[in-house]
This record gives structure tokens, C-alpha cells and sequence, in this order.
């Protein structure tokens, strides 16, 4: 029994700080290629083609040229079938400066950088604009490399944004819309591989800015698999942030 139970918490606990979502406690993972199937020569070039056509479906230079984004909502945390936690969450991005917060009623998460230094509460993981859909304001960006990735399953068109300390993002596109529809990262945390995948519900057209709004998630833990839902109620983008929102906790 104490082993189950220490082994559905430490479930818990990746699940809960693994949302959007460097250093030894996470680095670049390898996991998930046998999904992801590198292109040659010419792909390369249509990957490019692709990743511009979804940056100027977000938005184009609006999103590129960002400065601020803020999301407040609530998520539904899944753990194991039989089990709900309902969580509220924030998530903030302003410059190199981010917060991720995640209320719930086992285990209160909380990671901010404030441009020099980083707290984390829980576990520590790679930079929450290293990963996911804020990579996608990085295109064509010198030292964000794009390269070209199939997925076998589903036949999607997509494109990988690498970040310059090695973290990346596979993102797969609507071929009508040219907007973001799934997203997938993986990483290490202490030595464990986590895979994380996004499957997007619903957008909301923010200041001429299109953000994901409702988005499933799935986190691939070893000898777990998680899944979370995320409902934005709040997205605020280039509006003053207070200096506060991003303060180290003495």
C-alpha cells in the first residue's frame, strides 16, 4: 500500500509541473523519436514553409513580437482513471521573465524566474518558455533552429523548434487553418524521461493574437501516463504586468 501510494504521488507531483508547458535537474531528452520521424534535404525547407504559415496564423508579428502574456484558468489533473484533482492555474510570460502557479488541494506548485534567479517549488523543470506553444514566437529567430519531423500515426504536418540549450518542441498544424493543433516535448527530470503531449480544443483570439484557450494533455511518465485538462478564463496579452507577479518568495 505504501509503495502504491508513494508511487501515485511522485505521478501526481511530475503531472502537476509538467503543464505548457535546464541545468542537471532536466535536460533534453531523446524520448519520443521512435514516433518522430526525421525528413531530408527539401524537408527541411517545407518545415520552415510550415512553421512561418503557423506563426502568421497566431498572429504573425503580433505573437512574434509579444511582449507579455498572461493566462489564468482552471485544469482538471487526472492521475489515474479513477481519480480528478481540480486544480486553478496562472501562467505568466513577460520577456525572459515567466510563472507557472498551480493551486490544488495536494500539492500547491509554484516556478518563477524573475530574470536572474529561479524558485521552484516541487519539482524543478526546464524554463517554461523552453517548451511548448511560447516557442512558437520564436520562429525565424537566430539560434532556434527548425527542422522537419513526420508523425507516422497520424499523418500530421509538422515542424521542431530547437531551443539553444537543446530543448525542443514538436508542433503539428491544422493543413486548413495553418494554426498549432498538437504539440509534443520531452525531457528528463532526475534522471526520469518524461514525454508531454497537447492536443488543442479551442483557441481565443487575444489583441490580434490567437492562444490556446482549451487544451488536453497527456504526460508520459515511465510506468505512468497522466493526463490534465486546461481551461483558460482569463488571457491577457501585451497589458502591464505588475513587477510582483514574478517576485522570488523570501
Amino acid at each position: 500500500m505504501e509503495a502504491r501510494f508513494c508511487m501515485r504521488y511522485s505521478c501526481i507531483a511530475f503531472a502537476l509541473t509538467a503543464v505548457f508547458a535546464a541545468g542537471s535537474f532536466a535536460q533534453p531528452s531523446s524520448a519520443g523519436k521512435q514516433t518522430i520521424v526525421e525528413k531530408a534535404d527539401g524537408g527541411i525547407s517545407d518545415a520552415v514553409s510550415t512553421a512561418k504559415t503557423a506563426l502568421a496564423a497566431h498572429g504573425g508579428d503580433k505573437l512574434r513580437l509579444m511582449r507579455s502574456l498572461v493566462i489564468r484558468g482552471s485544469a482538471d489533473i487526472t492521475p489515474t482513471p479513477s481519480q480528478v484533482i481540480p486544480a486553478s492555474f496562472v501562467f505568466a510570460l513577460a520577456g525572459e521573465r515567466y510563472l507557472f502557479e498551480l493551486n490544488n488541494p495536494i500539492q500547491p506548485l509554484k516556478q518563477v524566474f524573475d530574470g536572474h534567479r529561479q524558485h521552484s517549488s516541487g519539482y524543478q523543470l526546464p524554463p517554461m518558455n523552453s517548451l511548448g506553444f511560447p516557442l512558437l514566437q520564436k520562429v525565424g529567430e537566430s539560434g532556434y533552429p527548425i527542422t522537419a519531423v513526420g508523425d507516422g500515426k497520424k499523418k500530421r504536418k509538422g515542424f521542431r523548434i530547437t531551443t539553444p540549450d537543446g530543448f525542443f518542441t514538436d508542433f503539428f498544424v491544422d493543413e486548413k487553418t495553418g494554426q498549432i493543433k498538437a504539440y509534443e516535448s520531452a525531457y528528463e527530470v532526475m534522471g526520469r524521461s518524461v514525454t508531454t503531449s497537447v492536443e488543442i480544443d479551442e483557441m481565443a483570439v487575444v489583441e490580434g493574437v490567437t492562444v490556446p484557450k482549451r487544451y488536453s494533455q497527456r504526460f508520459d511518465l515511465g510506468p505512468f501516463t497522466a493526463y490534465a485538462t486546461f481551461r483558460a478564463k482569463e488571457i491577457l496579452v501585451d497589458q502591464p504586468v505588475a513587477d510582483g507577479l514574478f517576485a522570488i518568495p523570501k
